[in-house]
């Protein structure tokens, strides 16, 4: 049996392998990665408090990199089997089938969401949780992004992002949309926002 302290050094060790690979992945990639260390799990905790478990459809994530908010949703009761994550990365890619078998793992560009998931989704789906840089890209490309999630999403259902800029990542007042922002993380390198999107 495995001891509680032999379980905490491993979940350090685990931590530690995931924050040397996203900043190798950032110094390749930086615009594509985003960050320089995965988030906090004060962060991936404000994102899954995002969604309601109870409600119906698959939730899928966007750029999940190594999945510190994939365990968020997981703990906040959501079934791995639920989760449909696309991811850019074949390294993170791989990294995610390992740790959650049951999860959908989609290798593509997010950025060309409704495209990339027609084979996937066959129903409405419960939320959008994104951790994609989204400020590193242009205006339009940030708008399609999110006019293809309403798309996918059940009414109502949430576009939940975070962002370490002060401004909202898409804009808050979009026809047919209402914003919300949480209070600043700070207990996260750097300190980050999270915000929901929802369709009126």
């Amino acid at each position: 049996m495995t001891s509680p302290s032999f379980a905490r050094v491993e979940k350090k060790s685990l931590r530690l392998d995931d924050e040397v690979q996203f900043i190798r992945s950032w110094i390749e990639k930086p615009l594509s990665t985003g960050a320089v260390m995965p988030s906090s799990k004060m962060l991936a905790r404000a994102m899954a408090r995002c969604v309601d478990p109870q409600a119906q459809g698959p939730i899928i994530e966007l750029g999940p990199g190594t999945g510190p908010v994939t365990a968020a949703l997981v703990r906040h009761g959501i079934d791995p089997a639920r989760l449909i994550l696309v991811e850019f990365n074949p390294d993170f890619c791989r990294l995610l089938r390992t740790r959650y078998p049951a999860a959908t793992v989609v290798q593509g560009d997010a950025y060309r969401l409704r495209r990339l998931l027609e084979n996937y989704v066959d129903e409405p789906a419960a939320a959008v949780v994104s951790g994609l840089p989204l400020v590193t890209k242009p205006l339009r490309i940030r708008l399609r992004l999110i006019s293809d999630a309403m798309t996918l999403l059940a009414p109502g259902a949430p576009f939940v992002q975070f962002t370490y800029a002060m401004l909202p990542p898409i804009p808050k007042k979009l026809p047919g949309m209402r914003a919300q922002a949480s209070e600043m993380i700070w207990m996260n390198l750097p300190p980050a926002r999270v915000w929901v999107y929802r369709g009126r």
